[in-house]
């Protein structure tokens, strides 16, 4: 695999320089200042790509080229978006980018509750509280029929936690879920905006009537329709699993288990039509077994996310170090490490330690020092695994 690290380009207070000097190979990273849906030109493609290999690495993976909310809703101008999806592709086909990560998740991107959970050394970590993540769609959402789709104990729980919830404590979880993350989506909504909640909910209602099976079919549509280009340019789209891989906010998600991942590479049978193999989201779910994943969908998987959960029970879990979690890391290494094929690889969502979470323009989940460690956890197992696959 390629040691890669994910990049917020320019402005990302972690630079290119620093780095090359703690391994990187390979970067990931996007044309984040171009508005989603709008035509990645030839020209600041270009322009990325030869800074980052005039620091000796590459652009090895974009994540993401945004697919717009009208193309996974079917809206009016899915079509037109659609055309202008295509045209990015052929650019990053024609200037060498060929391995495009995205994910059709409705709205929202991955979500957490809380940012800080401390681990037993100090470190913190991202992680989910299922009643509070109840709490924030009964009673800060007010989402219609949200109470259907908990069990009972858990709104008991939400009826408990609301009699002791500050509006501080609201202000947290509503940057937590909605703020911070819809970030990486439809932009910010906490700037300029008088309620990112109610902004939140004007998102959501044109998936009212969107079923899973729609869904489904919207997904196929838009990769039939993007296959001659990625054949042409030998570009590999590659399917981010749903975060955390079940049914949120009453919306629709189709890339949770084994049989969504089936369904999805056998929808549009093309091998650009591949697998971000992300052990994070997937073990967050307490169906999944990921290392009987991993060795189902190797080849199909052009992209890997190198981390795990601990499953705490009731639904709660929290993101585990790197060598740690309920995935055996080093088995789900070896399955990629020994395949033929080059595989861009990056640690994903590192802890926060040695103030990481205090240094101005820190992402949640993207701390430097939390995953240098993990990279170097990580390349260790590479290194041993490499060594015992030439033996075999």
């Amino acid at each position: 695999m390629e040691k890669t690290w994910r990049w917020f380009g320019r402005n990302d207070i972690i630079t290119l320089d620093a780095l090359r000097q703690i391994g990187v190979e390979g970067i990931v990273t996007a044309l984040h200042e171009i508005p989603n849906g709008e035509v990645w030109s030839r020209e600041a493609i270009r322009s990325l790509r030869e800074e980052i290999e005039a620091h000796g690495m590459r652009w090895s993976v974009v994540e993401s080229l945004p697919v717009c909310e009208e193309i996974k809703y079917a809206g009016p101008r899915r079509d037109a978006l659609i055309a202008n999806y295509r045209e990015s592709l052929k650019h990053l086909g024609q200037e060498g980018v060929r391995t495009v990560c995205y994910n059709f998740m409705p709205v929202i991107d991955w979500t957490r509750t809380d940012f800080n959970y401390k681990l037993p050394d100090g470190t913190m970590a991202l992680y989910f509280d299922y009643a509070k993540f109840a709490y924030f769609d009964i009673c800060i959402l007010k989402r219609e029929g949200a109470e259907k789709d908990f069990p009972e104990e858990i709104v008991r729980k939400v009826r408990e936690m609301d009699k002791t919830m500050t509006e501080q404590d609201k202000l947290e979880l509503i940057d937590n879920i909605v703020i911070k993350t819809q970030g990486f989506v439809n932009g910010p909504l906490g700037e300029g905006e008088n309620s990112p909640v109610e902004r939140f909910k004007e998102l959501m209602v044109p998936y009212k009537n969107v079923s899973k099976d729609q869904l489904r079919e919207n997904l196929r549509y838009f990769l039939s329709s993007i296959m001659d280009v990625c054949d042409e340019y030998d570009i590999n789209m590659c399917i981010h699993p749903d975060d955390p891989p079940m049914p949120i906010f009453g919306l629709p998600r189709i890339i949770c288990n084994s049989e969504d991942i089936r369904w999805m590479l056998s929808c549009v049978d093309n091998v650009h039509n591949g697998l971000t193999f992300c052990g994070g989201s997937l073990s967050a779910g307490a169906h999944n077994n990921i290392i009987e994943m991993a060795r189902e969908f190797v080849d199909r998987t052009h992209f890997v996310h190198v981390r795990s959960c601990d499953q705490l029970g009731g639904g709660n879990f929290v993101e585990a170090p790197h060598l740690g979690g309920q995935n055996d890391i080093v088995e789900f290494v070896r399955i990629f490490e020994c395949c033929p094929r080059n595989i861009p690889m990056r640690v994903d969502h590192g802890k926060a330690m040695l103030g990481d979470e205090n240094v101005a323009g820190y992402n949640p989940g993207y701390t430097f020092h939390g995953r240098m460690l993990a990279l170097g956890q990580v390349s260790g197992i590479m290194a041993a695994v490499r060594k015992f696959c030439k033996k075999d």
